[in-house]
């Protein structure tokens, strides 16, 4: 039976073409690599396995940044066609980063898809843990960086627990199953429970 992927040493490789939506994340990863490290998470990572399900966001995990350099990525990021919901105003956005709350990015004169942009550091202890163990993956010439798999299926069954969310994780408990690993369930699952403290 075809997978749907191969393994390329520790890089998962889709075996599909890319979508207007991996080419919108592609186009918004591109920019904030130059400032910043990141984790795609969430909703898109069952997508670009194969889940077909409508999304209106993109979610992406990033470490809290000075302030100086979110102006620059802000300014680029502008100048490359996107804008934010929260305004065009960057010192005022970048309260919002401080403060650790999500902004939003999308495509100029368009709401959907969009960018949720969310910060974190080291006291989001799960999210800081999966940030700091991503896997990597790959659709065509799109490499990126997601949580590992076992991580993102139990937060979506522990903390996430809607109807897409289960969803998504039987989705990902079936497209992986050859390559899964029961001691990282294990490892990863009281980590996940302490967000429910």
């Amino acid at each position: 039976m075809e997978k749907g992927y191969i393994l390329d040493g520790d890089i998962i490789v889709i075996q599909r073409e890319l979508t207007e939506l991996d080419l919108f994340l592609e186009k918004f990863l591109n920019i904030l690599k130059k400032y910043s490290d990141y984790l795609v998470v969430s909703g898109f990572v069952s997508i670009c396995s194969g889940r077909t399900r409508a999304t209106e966001d993109i979610d992406v995990l990033f470490p809290i940044m000075k302030k100086e350099i979110f102006e620059k990525l802000f300014v680029d990021l502008e100048e490359s066609g996107f804008w934010c919901y929260q305004g065009d105003n960057v010192e005022e956005i970048y309260l919002y980063v401080k403060e650790m709350s999500n902004i939003r990015f999308a495509e100029k004169n368009t709401m959907f898809p969009n960018i949720e942009f969310i910060p974190i550091n080291e006291t989001k202890k799960t999210k800081y843990f999966e940030f700091t163990h991503a896997q990597k993956i790959r659709i065509g010439n799109f490499l990126f960086k997601i949580p590992p798999i076992e991580f993102e299926i139990l937060y979506k069954e522990i903390v996430l627990g809607g109807d897409k969310d289960i969803a998504d994780a039987k989705h990902l408990r079936v497209f992986f199953s050859d390559i899964l690993d029961k001691k990282k369930f294990k490892e990863y699952e009281p980590i996940i429970r302490k967000e429910l403290e």
